[in-house]
């Protein structure tokens, strides 16, 4: 069980209200701290995971937009004694989310922010996976796969269309096209430098250029799975999606194609990476969208779940002309 502790530091007349929203939820343990000299409190209690986020909705909605309140969310290693678990069906329900939305954004909009320190990651995994698939071997691709630096704006994505976050939206798009962008520039640079090594396309490249439904399933799976590993807080699942879902390699391999005149394949790469930039983006709303994952009031509701339907929409319709066009080309390669 993923105990927290929520630290909530605001002005001493709100006390009675903090305390009462922590008995009215039920949580495990609650304490306090006197007035310090800013006059302000701080109260902290202990909260089961299935009551975190309706009790930061009851926070946020009593204590308002007050620029002297904090509230906090604290990892706690261990407790002692344990608390006792519930049979409560109902409870057990609420605990398959246990991850705040506030946790959620937290984790996720990091990395939809376009700084020197992503554009750096891109250009180094770029180049481990340009070596990697130039020389055919594994264990360099894994590693470019490992560092993931395209994968994290797509959930960023995600996350904004669930929430009605247009400023997050338009943060994770930007960021997107400017690490792909980024990424294929790079790698088209590196197969005009080495057209020799390309010649004969190697296994790794030639595994990047072929695509069919598998790996549409593949890239659904993946996706979903990265989105659950963040809501239920089982974020070590990542790596493995990072690996089976790249977004990278397949740029790389796209660029690196182009460079050095093999333009069939390039455009195979370039069709496996549309499709799982489609799939993880999918999936991954789905997953927010079975979870709950909403904003708290209802006009946020209202607009999420405007630039919801237009999302999904969206991304259906250019899945079902990817498997069309993942068809058509099956067909022109194997008559």
């Amino acid at each position: 069980m993923s105990l927290k502790v929520i630290e909530v530091v605001a002005d001493a007349g709100h006390l009675d209200t903090v305390l009462s929203i922590g008995e009215q939820h039920e949580v495990l343990d609650s304490w306090s701290t006197p007035p310090g000299e800013d006059g302000r409190v701080c109260v902290r209690m202990l909260v089961r995971p299935d009551g975190r986020q309706t009790v930061m909705d009851a926070l946020q909605s009593a204590l308002g937009a007050n620029e002297r309140t904090r509230v906090i969310i604290l990892p706690i290693e261990a407790v002692w004694p344990l608390p006792k678990e519930e049979e409560d069906e109902e409870a057990a329900r609420r605990r398959s989310v246990e991850t705040t939305r506030e946790e959620l954004y937290s984790q996720i909009e990091s990395n939809a922010r376009l700084d020197g320190t992503y554009l750096l990651l891109v250009m180094l995994s770029t180049i481990v996976a340009a070596i990697g698939l130039v020389q055919d071997n594994v264990a360099v691709v894994i590693g470019a796969m490992v560092i993931a630096p395209l994968l994290g704006p797509n959930i960023a994505l995600a996350l904004g269309t669930a929430l009605g976050d247009r400023p997050l939206m338009a943060r994770a798009l930007i960021t997107n096209l400017a690490g792909m962008t980024l990424a294929l520039a790079l790698s088209y640079g590196l197969g005009l430098v080495w057209p020799g090594h390309l010649v004969q396309i190697s296994t790794e490249l030639s595994a990047r250029t072929d695509v069919g439904l598998d790996s549409v399933a593949l890239a659904l799976a993946s996706g979903a799975a990265a989105v659950l590993s963040l809501t239920t807080g089982l974020s070590s699942v990542l790596v493995g999606v990072m690996v089976a879902v790249a977004l990278l390699p397949p740029t790389a391999a796209m660029g690196l194609l182009l460079g050095s005149g093999h333009t069939t394949e390039a455009l195979g790469a370039g069709l496996l990476l549309a499709v799982n930039v489609v799939c993880v983006n999918l999936s991954a709303k789905v997953v927010l969208l079975v979870k709950g994952v909403r904003p708290r009031t209802w006009l946020e509701k209202a607009k999420a779940r405007q630039s919801m339907t237009a999302y999904l929409l969206f991304w259906i319709v250019t899945l079902a002309v990817l498997i069309a066009a993942i068809y058509l080309r099956q067909r022109v390669v194997s008559p």
